[in-house]
C-alpha cells in the first residue's frame, strides 16, 4: 500500500516528493513538546557533569536513556490508526515502575559489549553503533538523545542512523523527518531544545553522526534475506559494533514474522541474520515474540489476552554475532 501511494505521487510532478503523512508526524512532535522539553533539559543537565560520572553512574544513565527510547516506541501513528499517539507525560518519571513490563531485559549485555568494544578499540578503529530507526516524532527525539549520550560518554565514536527512503507505515522516519526534527529543535524558543539541535547539526557536519537510507528497508523481505538481496547494506552493517533495531516492524522482519513458540531462542529466530551484535528495542504490537522464559508468555496470556498487541509490554533483546 505504501509503495503504491509513493508510486502514484512519483508519477505526478510537482508533488512527486510529497509526504502524505508529514502533517501527522509534525503534529506528534508538537503535541509531545512538554516531554521533548523535559528530555532535552534532563540531557543537557547530564552533559554538564558527564565527565565526572563513574562507570556505575554511566551505566545507570545508559539504562535510563535506553528505556526512554524503548517506551518512546509507543508513539506510533500506524498503531494508533492516526489517533493521538504523542508523548504527553514525562518520559523519565515512571521508568522504575515500567521495569516489570520489560519481558526480556538485556541492557547489561549492551553495556558489556560497548565497554568491551571500547577497551579493544585502537586509535585506528572507531566504535560504531547503528540505530535502525522506527517512528518520527517523540520516538526519534529519544533515539537522538541516546545517540548523543553514546558519543558524549565515549561509549561510541560514531552513530549511523538508518531511515526509510520513502514515507512508510505512516510515521516511520525519512531523511526529511530526521533533518526537520533537528531544525525544529535548533529554532525552538527553549535554551536546551535549541542546544540539542545545534549540537546534533554539528555531529552531522563532523561526520560522527551519519544518516543513511536504503530501499531494502521498504522491500517485503525478512532481514535473513539481506545478505543476498542487499549485500551492500549487509556489508555496511558488518562494520558496526552494535545494531539497535527500533520497533515492532523491524522485530517482525528480524524473526521472519512467524508465530513462534514464545521460548524459541532469539538467535534461532534470526535465521542466520548475524551481521554484528544486535538488539531489538520494541514495544509489543504484533503477535510475534521469542526468547521468553518457559511458561512466561502463557502466564501473561492467561490474564491478559491482548498482551502481544496493546503496546503495554516491551523488550530489550540482544543477540551476539556469530
Amino acid at each position: 500500500m505504501y509503495r503504491r501511494i509513493h508510486a502514484a505521487l512519483a508519477q505526478n510532478p510537482p508533488i512527486d516528493n510529497f509526504d502524505v503523512f508529514k502533517e501527522g508526524k509534525a503534529q506528534n512532535f508538537f503535541e509531545s513538546q512538554e516531554a521533548v522539553i523535559t528530555l532535552c533539559t534532563y540531557f543537557q543537565e547530564l552533559l554538564k557533569n558527564i565527565k565526572d560520572l563513574d562507570e556505575k553512574q554511566l551505566q545507570e544513565e545508559l539504562f535510563k536513556l535506553l528505556q526512554v527510547s524503548l517506551w518512546g516506541n509507543k508513539c506510533d501513528l500506524s498503531f494508533s490508526a492516526g489517533e493521538d499517539s504523542s508523548q504527553k507525560s514525562s518520559p523519565l518519571q515512571s521508568l522504575e515502575n515500567m521495569i516489570p513490563y520489560i519481558l526480556v531485559n538485556d541492557m547489561e549485555k549492551l553495556w558489556s559489549i560497548l565497554v568491551n568494544a571500547k577497551k579493544r578499540n585502537t586509535e585506528k578503529s572507531n566504535v560504531r553503533v547503528d540505530i535502525i530507526l522506527d517512528n518520527a516524532g517523540f520516538e526519534l527525539l529519544s533515539d537522538l538523545v541516546l545517540a548523543d549520550f553514546l558519543l558524549s560518554s565515549k561509549l561510541a565514536d560514531e552513530v549511523h542512523f538508518h531511515g526509510k527512503s520513502i514515507p512508510w507505515y505512516v510515521s516511520d522516519t525519512t531523511k526529511h523527518d530526521f533533518n526537520w526534527t533537528i531544525k525544529q529543535l535548533q529554532s525552538a524558543n527553549h535554551m536546551w531544545m535549541s542546544r540539542c539541535g545545534i549540537n546534533w547539526e554539528g555531529n552531522l557536519k563532523k561526520g560522527v553522526w551519519v544518516y543513511r537510507d536504503h530501499m531494502f528497508w521498504t522491500l517485503p523481505h525478512d532481514f535473513s534475506s539481506m545478505a543476498e538481496v542487499a549485500p551492500d547494506l549487509y556489508a555496511d552493517l558488518q562494520k558496526s559494533n552494535l545494531l539497535l533495531f527500533k520497533g515492532d516492524l523491524n522485530y517482525r522482519k528480524l524473526t521472519g514474522d512467524r508465530k513462534w513458540e514464545y521460548s524459541v531462542p532469539f538467535h534461532q529466530a534470526l535465521n542466520k541474520f548475524h551481521p554484528a551484535p544486535l538488539c531489538s528495542l520494541r514495544t509489543l504490537k504484533s503477535d510475534t515474540q521469542v526468547g521468553l522464559k518457559p511458561g512466561q508468555g502463557e502466564q501473561i496470556q492467561a490474564s491478559e489476552p491482548e498482551w502481544m498487541v496493546n503496546g503495554k509490554y516491551g523488550i530489550v533483546q540482544f543477540d551476539a554475532a556469530l
